[in-house]
């Protein structure tokens, strides 16, 4: 898919990989709608702001009634919390489900007719490598993310027929300010070649929708899913970090 001329729906783009998605894509050519639940701190110069919570169903249906031209939506907005699956609180549980699966269901429902009526387009959904590698001390996210990959994988069969690309996004960890807090609370030092840069990410991410990838892995991703041809793992940060 040719992202030049296209109209692009990105949401979670106050900051992060979010942000940087919008940026790049107007960076390539792209029409952007950089949405938030906080409008007021979305910063991306020549994007047309606007209110989104993808967790209501009535900001989704107001965001799809505005944003009729979209033909590429970006499924980036998430809840990284959640806790531990048996002893955590159920609301936080249930609040990274709703955002992370519910949610982007939630979007994918209301602009699959608008993607249709536009000539397909494509969706991009922001996965993790923790959806093939429980992580400890987070095992909520670990599923939702799971799950949303799920879900891509069910849309894409569903939303094939009306000439829709859906692609997933499958990180392994990327240095965005949410990884480095993580890292600083427990003492230890990522090394750069274990994670990757937010832009290097988006780049590498939109090369392959142009390029109609399906799934797009950076290189951790790329060892974590090999690693589903064995007995389940877990994924420990500390694995991959050095004493801070």
């Amino acid at each position: 898919m040719n992202l030049r001329g296209a109209t692009a729906l990105v949401t979670g783009s106050n900051r992060g990989i979010g942000h940087h998605f919008a940026v790049e894509l107007l960076r390539r050519g792209a029409r952007v709608y950089a949405t938030a639940r906080r409008p007021e701190l979305v910063d991306v110069p020549g994007a047309e702001v606007l209110r989104l919570d993808i967790t209501d169903q009535g900001s989704v249906d107001a965001a799809a009634a505005v944003a009729t031209d979209v033909d590429v939506l970006i499924n980036n907005g998430a809840a990284t919390g959640g806790g531990s699956l048996v002893s955590g609180d159920l609301e936080a549980i249930r609040r990274v489900m709703d955002t992370n699966y519910y949610g982007t269901l939630a979007m994918i429902r209301a602009f699959a007719p608008v993607l249709a009526r536009n000539g397909g387009g494509a969706i991009l959904n922001v996965l993790s490598g923790a959806a093939w590698a429980a992580v400890e001390g987070n095992s909520a996210y670990a599923a939702a993310k799971s799950a949303q990959w799920g879900l891509t994988n069910g849309v894409r069969l569903e939303l094939a027929g009306q000439g829709t690309l859906v692609a997933g996004l499958v990180p392994g960890m990327v240095a965005t300010e949410t990884m480095k807090e993580f890292a600083r609370g427990a003492g230890i030092t990522l090394p750069e070649d274990v994670l990757i840069q937010p832009d290097e990410l988006v780049r590498l991410a939109l090369d392959g929708l142009e390029a109609g990838d399906v799934e797009i892995l950076d290189r951790l991703a790329t060892e974590l899913k090999a690693g589903l041809t064995g007995p389940p793992r877990a994924l420990d940060v500390r694995d991959y970090a050095k004493a801070g």
